[in-house]
């Protein structure tokens, strides 16, 4: 007679992945941002961890969360398994016939800077199927499948970060209105929610009066600022790196003399050279 006997079960890999995300970013919210699921997910993933430990791994507080010291002594372990996790899945998919690069960019780099490069780049590996995923927050590239990410940042901050032109601003508007009588303390001021504040960032490095830098339409993606600019709607900071097109072709126009630098470089992120792909420094020269 065959024994089967019943075999221990570990906690589910979702709730451990909560965890980790959470014990790593010290926080529910930016887990689940992270996870791309609700602050109340993670808390119950996390709630059935300590009932399935049978100890507390979290401190609740108005404040937020905090580790105690039990949730504190398993975060290196936990990091550890999922980078290993993630490495693992990469060597899969990597081990197929048909190789795919994929790409993270902010939605404004997506649909204005990238498509011209993107060409260039395809003609040079027409073996490689490139994709592209806009999203607002650059993923993490120790964990999320993604080959490259461009995005605004410090151009210090990681070693495994390229700078490839710096982000510099100046108003535009379309040709049709009088820029050499605009005044900006009257006029319609568009504005790109992510950069809620360039308006007022441009005034203060540029000692140019604006009057109420918050006042004017306000657009959640950047492109659909442009287009509003494009069309006479009113007058919008323009970062000049994603506007090369709009200002080659004269649909756009530089509305001051007085060009500021925000501070960030427009950047290639790409992940530490353990878990590069071998073209990817190739495609990185190519986005000059």
């Amino acid at each position: 007679m065959s024994v089967a006997p019943k075999r221990p079960k570990g906690p589910h890999l979702n709730a451990m992945r909560a965890f980790e995300a959470a014990a790593r970013h010290v926080s529910f919210v930016a887990a689940a941002d992270e996870l791309s699921v609700t602050p109340g997910a993670i808390s119950q993933h996390i709630k059935t961890l300590e009932d399935w430990a049978g100890t507390a791994l979290f401190r609740r507080n108005a404040q937020g969360v905090e580790l105690t010291a039990a949730g504190a002594s398993l975060v290196l372990r936990f990091t550890l398994a999922f980078d290993a996790l993630a490495d693992a899945t990469r060597a899969l998919r990597n081990i197929g016939p048909e190789v795919d690069f994929h790409i993270a960019a902010l939605p404004s780099v997506a649909q204005l800077w990238l498509p011209s490069r993107l060409s260039k780049i395809r003609a040079q590996f027409p073996q490689i199927a490139f994709s592209v995923t806009a999203m607002e927050v650059p993923p993490n590239l120790s964990r999320d499948l993604f080959d490259l990410a461009i995005f605004f940042d410090n151009p210090n901050r990681s070693p495994d970060s390229r700078p490839i032109c710096g982000d510099d601003i100046v108003p535009v508007c379309a040709p049709g209105l009088q820029t050499h009588t605009l005044d900006f303390q009257t006029a319609t001021l568009l504005h790109d929610q992510t950069w809620v504040g360039d308006w007022a960032l441009w005034a203060k490095k540029t000692g140019t009066p604006i009057g109420d830098p918050q006042r004017g339409p306000k657009f959640s993606l950047y492109s659909l600022a442009v287009e509003e600019a494009k069309a006479g709607a009113g007058v919008l900071i323009g970062h000049l790196c994603l506007l090369e097109v709009a200002l080659a072709k004269g649909s756009l126009q530089r509305a001051s003399e007085h060009t500021c630098n925000t501070g960030h470089s427009l950047c290639a992120q790409m992940p530490d050279e353990m878990r590069r792909r071998p073209e990817t420094d190739e495609v990185v020269a190519l986005l000059y």
